[in-house]
């Protein structure tokens, strides 16, 4: 087992309790809870846009290609720029730079609904507008995770990191079950309009705290964009096996599939052959976000998952399984389990592995660090939308599902062994 890192130490200079003393501990803290609630609400209506948009894409352009190209032109922004946020956050106020990803979500929102409105959607609008709703995602992620050790003490730290990740998940396994029942009631172009004031709190949030109001750490350097900055990003972590595992597993799971299918679902409603494809396409996303919901109420009250690598690695596995039983499936019911299971595992995995990062990253750059990971498991997304997407437009999406999550299999399966492989001479 590798030593205790000293980059575990919040801003106060001591080391976080390596459990909890209670449960929800961070949630007990009211300047974390009021953060909480806002960026659950935030993230939720992020990825409400997201459910409404694809379906509207689908009616009116019924082209799985378009599916792969709205993923791609959305993660960009993630791939590329990243680290560069994660720099702004360690330079410059953070709830300046949340307040600002708020405000191009809104303005997304806004112009979705106009144009569902107007009936004039076309392809370019898609794409800029994904990559509207990209660049927004890019700036808030790293400032909102920066933000935490401003706001709790030393035992709530870990507690405060797994419920920031386990908000983010949720909000992406939630915002389809709620834009899909907002789609029922109001139809597709009011439900997005009324999405985008689901935004306010957070910037009205942000206007008050006395929180995130100034840089983090000592001095830290200019900000750059591009190759030179993640390779300098990778340096100071290249030596920390937890931080690096997490990389590659979050890195290869976006890569292969993320989720990608939730661009592919009306789809997959629709070959199901349920009786009305809009419920069915509805169900199949709450079910998902259901198990969501189930796993972050486990992590967090339970602690039956210990948070290694090893864990990690193997929900991973697990989720792949989950994947592939849903690509091949033939049956409603079962689809609408495997999509339970496979939300289940997401997030324990997405927010474990969120926590190993964070809890290790050295205080001095932990937003760049922060934003590598978020370079791996939200930029790599884009190609997710080519192998689950696009190559769908050619043998169909539960092939291109199915086999893109075996792949993913095999490759999680060659980390495990590695890191069985790496840990056997210290004897952990």
């Amino acid at each position: 087992m590798a030593p205790p890192d000293p980059s575990t130490a919040s801003s106060s200079g001591k080391a976080p309790a390596s459990r909890s003393a209670r449960s929800f501990a961070a949630l007990r803290n009211p300047g974390y809870r009021k953060f909480f609630i806002c960026s659950a609400v935030a993230m939720t209506a992020d990825n409400i846009e997201h459910v409404i948009s694809y379906w509207v894409m689908f009616q009116k352009f019924h082209s799985p290609t378009l599916g792969g190209i709205a993923v791609l032109t959305h993660w960009v922004p993630f791939l590329l720029l990243s680290v560069w946020a994660g720099g702004l956050a360690d330079r410059y106020p953070c709830r300046r730079i949340i307040q600002i990803a708020q405000a191009l979500f809104m303005f997304a929102s806004l112009a979705w609904g106009v144009l569902f409105l107007s009936g004039h959607l076309a392809y370019w609008h898609v794409i800029a507008l994904l990559t509207i709703h990209g660049m927004a995602g890019m700036l808030w992620t790293p400032a909102g995770q920066v933000i935490l050790h401003e706001m709790v003490t030393p035992e709530e730290l870990q507690s405060a990191v797994r419920l920031n990740a386990t908000a983010r998940t949720l909000g992406i396994l939630m915002g389809p079950a709620v834009g899909g029942g907002l789609m029922l009631a109001f139809g597709p172009s009011w439900a997005i309009l009324v999405n985008a004031v689901l935004f306010i709190p957070a910037i009205t949030w942000c206007s008050l705290t006395r929180f995130g109001r100034g840089s983090h750490g000592p001095a830290p350097r200019p900000t750059r964009s591009g190759l030179g900055d993640i390779t300098a990003t990778v340096r100071t972590v290249i030596h920390d096996r937890r931080i690096i595992s997490m990389l590659l597993l979050g890195g290869a799971t976006s890569f292969f599939v993320s989720n990608a299918f939730q661009a592919q679902m009306p789809q997959f409603a629709h070959d199901l052959g349920a009786d009305r494809a809009d419920y069915s396409y509805t169900l199949l996303l709450s079910s998902n976000a259901v198990g969501a919901i189930i796993a972050s109420i486990v992590l967090e009250t339970r602690g039956l998952l210990r948070v290694t690598p090893n864990t990690a690695v193997t929900l991973v596995l697990l989720w792949c399984c989950a994947i592939i039983a849903f690509a091949a499936s033939t049956s409603f019911a079962f689809s609408v389990c495997m999509m339970f299971v496979a939300g289940f595992l997401m997030l324990a995995y997405s927010s474990m592995a969120q926590t190993i990062v964070q809890m290790h990253a050295p205080a001095a750059s932990r937003g760049r660090v922060i934003g590598l990971f978020n370079t791996a498991v939200n930029g790599l997304r884009s190609f997710s939308g080519i192998t689950v997407g696009l190559f769908g437009s050619l043998v169909g999406v539960h092939w291109s599902l199915g086999l893109s999550a075996l792949v993913l299999l095999l490759v999680t399966l060659a980390l495990r062994a590695t890191l069985r492989q790496n840990a056997q001479p210290s004897g952990s």
